[in-house]
């Protein structure tokens, strides 16, 4: 992608991010309230469109313009998590979905008369383990009926339409315990209340995340994406891109405390000189600011790959793990920097510490990383 191009939508979420400061943030944390004024915003300057092909209303651009998107929307201390998934759920459509479908959703999603922002994948009792999924999607006749139960489903409650990961065949009775699982398009307008129930889950960020049941949920045969029971394949398209978009914002986030760190070093004076000074303040912010570089990096290739329609796998699970533990050691040592003032909600701060540790954990722990990274880019047993 020519990099004047990335250049100039770095300033257009530049300028947008400036008409959304910290007191914005601080309000919508505080009231624990879901960003509308912010998504709206992004929706109307062409942002949550830029992967949707121009054919169907968007921008037809690379994951990596998406990444220098999220990344830039984090380095300016605002928050991507209410409309990312806009962007790493488009995968999963673009690529497995019929052009019926498309055809029917992309438009609406490209003029924002749509919202596509849940991903509804992850059950209470299967965790990480995806194929154990639980819920099942039962044809009858020219309908699916839905049963069973979804947890950490974000933005569901703000989303008209849902991506949904359910098993139509029982496990005992496939070959591959990754076959037997579909994807759904959803319509949540029409079934909210008739067979889809959300019940809001209240955390240490404000995430805007749900759990939602089905209860012999009827929805049409054509919401199947692609064939039926191939649909792990499919959604691994929209988690990689996933994974390489958190490790954007996350880049993004470790660049604000750099930032943030290295600003507030240079102005505070103690015992007659700038606390920047000592290299107990200076060090740990120079070994964020070299592992984050090193983080971009892995980001760049993972993005490479996705774009070249290569297998990124180990690439799209690296750069997460590292852009993740970067923000967060940028966020220790920004919160160290400013000692007392760190925790204290006007300088933003503790809101930026506490929202950048949740990647760490979501969209994927690093613990399965590792032990994805061992098994398929070191060939050691599997350990799980």
């Amino acid at each position: 992608m020519d990099s004047d191009i990335i250049t100039q939508i770095r300033q257009t979420v530049h300028q947008l991010c400036e008409g959304f400061p910290g007191a914005y943030w601080r309000e919508k944390d505080r009231e624990r309230a879901y960003p509308s004024e912010f998504v709206n915003a992004l929706t109307e300057a062409g942002l949550l469109s830029s992967l949707i092909p121009e054919e169907y209303g968007g921008a037809g651009l690379p994951l990596s313009v998406a990444s220098a998107i999220l990344e830039e929307i984090h380095a300016n201390g605002c928050n991507g998590a209410a409309c990312h998934a806009q962007m790493y759920t488009m995968g999963t459509l673009l690529r497995h979905g019929s052009e019926e479908q498309r055809q029917k959703y992309l438009p609406g999603i490209a003029s924002g008369e749509l919202r596509l922002q849940a991903f509804s994948v992850t059950e209470p009792t299967a965790g990480t383990d995806t194929t154990s999924i639980s819920t099942t999607a039962i044809r009858d006749g020219d309908e699916y009926v839905v049963n069973g139960q979804k947890v950490w489903t974000s933005r569901a409650e703000y989303s008209d339409l849902m991506i949904l990961l359910a098993r139509t065949t029982a496990k005992d009775k496939v070959a591959k315990r990754a076959d037997g699982l579909s994807v759904f398009v959803v319509d949540m307008r029409e079934v909210v209340g008739s067979g889809m129930t959300i019940r809001p889950i209240r955390t240490m960020i404000n995430h805007a995340t749900t759990e939602v049941f089905f209860d012999n949920m009827r929805i049409p045969a054509s919401s199947l994406i692609g064939e039926e029971g191939k649909g792990f394949r499919y959604i691994l398209t929209g988690m990689n891109a996933e994974r390489i978009l958190i490790a954007s914002e996350c880049i993004g986030d470790a660049n604000w405390f750099i930032k943030t760190a290295s600003d507030y070093a240079r102005e505070r004076s103690v015992f007659g000189r700038p606390i920047g000074q000592n290299q107990g303040v200076q060090f740990p912010i120079a070994r964020a600011f070299a592992e984050t570089r090193a983080a971009a990096l892995m980001v760049q290739e993972a993005c490479r790959l996705y774009d070249a329609g290569e297998p990124c796998g180990g690439e799209a699970n690296m750069a997460k793990m590292l852009a993740s533990e970067a923000s967060w050691a940028a966020g220790e040592a920004c919160i160290q920097t400013h000692g007392g003032f760190g925790f204290a909600e006007e300088y933003d701060v503790e809101r930026k510490f506490r929202e950048t540790r949740l990647y760490q954990i979501a969209p994927i722990s690093t613990n399965l990383i590792l032990s994805y990274v061992a098994e398929h880019e070191l060939k050691l047993p599997r350990s799980y």
